[in-house]
C-alpha cells in the first residue's frame, strides 16, 4: 500500500491533470498519433534549440502539457538535479573511524564504525580496500564491535509493493532496499555449480567472500552430463537472517552461474561483507557486528576511507542500466537531513525543477520513477533537457548518460533507420503495472547538425491492451526521422 503522503500527492496530480490546458494533438507526430485510437494517453513534443541567434521551433506536440508518468525517464531529472548540486566530478567517500587508537599490539579497545556515506555504487572491492588501508594503519584486532552506521538514510521506508515484499522475501535483484550504507546494490550474490558428481548437491559459494556470508539453503542436484538445468532462487528473512533458498537441478557440464537477490537489511548485509573482508585481511572482531542509524561520534577519527566513483561515472550506470537502487540512494542524498526519505528526496527534485523557467508542474515521489504517481509533461521534460544543453560545463557529462539506439546497451533501443540511431541519444522508462507505461526522452541532431529535444510519454489504462517498445518506438522513430531529414 501507498502512505498517505503518496495518496495524497496522488490526488495533487489529479488535481493538475484537469486544469492543465492541452495543446492540439497530432501535429508533427502523425504514426505516434495512431495510439490515441487504441485508447493511449500520449503527451509528445519535439522542438529544435535555438542555435547562433535563431529561435528554437516546435516540430511536433501531441498535448505537451498533459501530466502523464515518465517512469525511469524520472531520472533525467535526478541526473540533472545531482549534477547541478555536486558537479561530474564529486565523490561520496564511506569512511572506518573509531574513537579509539591501536595500542602498540595492533589492538583496536573500542568499536570499528563503518560511517556509510551514502555512495551508490559501494562495492565489495570498496569494502576491500577499507580493509586493506585499515590494516595498513597497523590494526590488526577490534575487541569492541563492527558498527555500521546508516545515519544519513536507512532504513528507508518502502513505497512500491516490490520493495516491501522485499522486507520478508523476493525472488529478483531489483526490489533492493535502501540504506546510506548499502553495498552491492543492495543485493547477495551466491555463485552456483555442479557437483563433483550426478546425484550430489550443487556447490554453492559466495561471489564476495572465501566463506559464505549469507546463510544457504541448497536444493539443487547435479545431474549427468547434458541433463539440462534449470534452477530457482529465493532471499527468505528468517530468525537467524538472510537465507537464500535454492531449489531445482545443474548439468554436470554446466558452466558456474552467478545468482543476485536482494537482501532484507543492506547495512547488515554491508555489516556481514566487511566482517569478511576484515578477517580476510587479517583483522578480527571481538564483539560481533550491529548496525546502528545513529551518527558517529564527533570525537571519532577517520582510520580509513575509500572515495567512490566520480558523479559523471555513475550516472553512466544510473541512466544507462536505469538503476534503481542507485537512482534512489542518490536522490536520498539530496536531502539536507539525516533521516532522509523517498518523499524528501523526491521533493529535493521538485525544488530543483522549480528553478526552470516554464517547465509546468512535476511530482516526484522518488528518484528511480518506479512508481507510476510521478508526473511530468513532455513540454516540461524538454524544458529540463534544453536548460542541461546550455549549461557547458555540465551538458557534456549530462548527454553522455543517454544511449545512442546503435550502441546502447539496452537491445531493445535498437530500431529504426541508421540515420535513426545515429542522431539520437534517449532515456527509455518502463513499468507494466498498475498500468503500462512506455517513455522515451533525449536529444536528436538534424542532418544540418541542429540540436533538438524531444519527449514522448505513453500511458495505458486499465482498459487499454498490453503496450510493448515496438508499438512506442517504430512510429516514433518514422516521425522524429522526418524531422531530421527536413532540418
Amino acid at each position: 500500500m501507498l502512505s498517505i503522503a503518496v495518496v495524497r500527492l496522488r490526488c495533487l496530480v489529479l488535481f493538475c491533470g484537469l486544469w492543465l490546458p492541452l495543446a492540439a494533438s497530432g501535429a508533427g507526430f502523425p504514426a505516434l498519433e495512431k495510439m490515441l485510437e487504441s485508447g493511449f494517453r500520449i503527451s509528445a513534443e519535439a522542438r529544435l534549440l535555438g542555435d547562433g541567434g535563431r529561435p528554437g521551433e516546435v516540430l511536433g506536440a501531441i498535448e505537451s502539457e498533459r501530466q502523464l508518468s515518465p517512469a525511469s525517464v524520472s531520472k533525467a531529472y535526478l541526473a540533472a538535479a545531482a549534477l547541478d548540486r555536486w558537479g561530474p566530478q564529486h565523490r561520496f567517500t564511506t569512511r572506518l573511524v573509531s574513537t579509539a587508537r591501536p595500542d602498540a599490539n595492533g589492538v583496536l579497545r573500542g568499536d570499528l564504525i563503518l560511517d556509510g556515506g551514502g555512495d551508490p555504487a559501494l562495492a565489495s572491492e570498496d569494502l576491500w580496500r577499507l580493509a586493506q588501508r585499515l590494516h595498513q594503519a597497523g590494526v590488526r584486532e577490534v575487541d569492541g564491535r563492527l558498527v555500521v552506521s546508516q545515519w544519513r538514510f536507512g532504513p528507508v521506508e518502502c513505497i512500491t509493493t516490490d520493495r516491501c515484499e522485499a522486507l520478508s522475501r523476493t525472488a529478483n535483484s531489483y526490489s533492493a532496499l535502501l540504506s546510506s550504507a548499502g553495498v552491492n546494490h543492495g543485493n547477495w550474490c551466491v555463485n552456483v555449480a555442479p557437483g563433483a558428481a550426478a546425484g550430489e548437491p550443487a556447490r554453492v559459494t559466495s561471489c564476495d567472500s572465501q566463506s559464505l556470508i549469507v546463510g544457504i539453503d541448497n536444493r539443487i542436484e547435479t545431474r549427468a552430463a547434458n541433463g539440462g538445468t534449470e534452477f530457482s532462487a529465493e532471499r527468505v528473512t528468517r530468525e537467524e537472517g538472510d537465507v537464500m533458498l535454492l531449489s531445482g537441478h545443474i548439468s554436470l557440464d554446466a558452466e558456474p552461474r552467478d545468482v543476485y537477490r536482494a537482501s532484507g537489511d543492506p547495512a547488515r548485509q554491508t555489516a556481514r561483507t566487511l566482517t569478511a573482508m576484515l578477517e580476510q585481511a587479517g583483522i578480527t572482531i571481538g564483539g560481533g557486528y550491529a548496525t546502528s542509524i545513529e551518527a558517529p561520534p564527533s570525537s571519532a577519527r577517520t582510520l580509513a576511507q575509500v572515495e567512490g566513483k566520480p558523479l559523471q561515472e555513475l550516472l553512466l550506470h544510473v541512466m544507462n542500466y536505469s538503476n534503481n537502487f542507485m537512482a534512489d540512494v542518490l536522490a536520498l542524498n539530496l536531502v539536507g537531513s539525516p533521516r532522509a526519505t523517498l518523499i524528501q528526496a523526491g521533493e529535493a527534485i521538485q525544488d530543483y525543477v522549480t528553478g526552470l523557467p516554464d517547465h509546468g508542474p512535476v511530482i516526484m515521489l522518488s528518484g528511480s520513477g518506479l512508481t507510476t504517481e510521478n508526473r511530468t509533461s513532455a513540454q516540461g521534460a524538454n524544458v529540463l533537457l534544453e536548460s542541461m544543453f546550455h549549461r557547458s560545463s555540465l551538458f557534456p557529462s549530462f548527454v553522455a548518460s543517454f544511449q545512442s539506439p546503435a550502441n546502447g546497451v539496452a537491445r531493445f533501443i535498437r530500431r529504426g533507420s541508421p540515420l535513426f540511431q545515429d542522431h539520437i541519444m534517449l532515456k527509455t522508462g518502463t513499468l507494466n503495472q498498475p498500468y503500462a507505461v512506455r517513455a522515451v526522452s533525449g536529444y536528436f541532431r538534424t542532418r544540418s547538425g541542429r540540436w533538438g529535444v524531444f519527449t514522448a510519454l505513453v500511458n495505458g489504462t486499465g482498459s487499454t491492451p498490453w503496450l510493448n517498445w515496438a508499438q512506442v518506438l517504430d512510429p516514433l522513430s518514422q516521425d522524429l526521422e522526418r524531422m531530421i531529414e527536413a532540418h
